[in-house]
């Protein structure tokens, strides 16, 4: 028995071995009974490993997804997750209520000024609308240096009513709708994790037969 011929068995075994190597260990096989033996034994390892079947390893995807619903997590407290939802449901009642005074604060505004207009405050809506007085003050002053006359000097007081009051009213109703819809992108991909977690944590549970 050569310990470097059993060295190279496994070499041999594999077909590995070429040119003088080869012979010299096939030639060393011819007379060694031990080595054959160990050759033999090798064999049949080799036939068994390879009737054995292969193990059924999960998919990289699979496994990550698996792994981390195993994670150890810090478990919230219902007064955390009761002060959370209540909190994210609050975001478009507050947006509501946003709209709603924008809203109402444009048509007190515009009732005032109507209300003015035609001589019903008599003066008194100083103080309640700021605008009536100096809603069309560039058109006036334009008017007085003789820039403006007839229907240009009334249709600038009309753009520049519009600018000053309608603008910002849609301004901020724009900007109420975007945050709005923003929130329901957000709720649409929470609710849509949230699914996905769960479909995920039952298809990692064993199945009892």
């Amino acid at each position: 028995m050569s310990d470097h011929i059993l060295e190279l068995l496994g070499a041999y075994l594999d077909g590995e071995l070429h040119g003088r190597q080869l012979h010299k260990v096939e030639a060393h096989l011819a007379e060694c009974e031990t080595c054959q033996a160990e050759r033999e034994s090798l064999q049949a390892l080799s036939e068994i490993l390879q009737e054995a079947p292969a193990p059924d390893f999960p998919l990289p995807e699979r496994f990550a997804s698996n792994v981390t619903l195993r994670l150890a997590r810090r478990p919230e407290t219902p007064l955390q997750r009761q002060a959370l939802e209540i909190g994210w449901w609050m975001v478009p009642v507050g947006l509501l209520m946003a709209w709603i005074f924008v809203n109402t604060t444009g048509l007190v505004s515009n009732l005032v000024s109507a209300a003015d207009k035609v001589g019903l405050l008599n003066g008194a809506s100083v103080g309640l609308y700021s605008g009536t007085t100096d809603e069309a003050y560039w058109s006036e002053t334009l008017g007085q240096f003789g820039l403006l006359s007839g229907d240009s000097l009334q249709w600038a007081e009309m753009t520049e009513s519009f600018s000053r009051t309608a603008i910002p009213e849609i301004t901020w109703q724009v900007s109420i709708a975007v945050l709005y819809l923003c929130w329901i992108a957000i709720w649409w991909a929470r609710r849509t994790r949230q699914e996905l977690g769960q479909l995920l944590e039952s298809g990692s549970r064993p199945m009892v037969e």
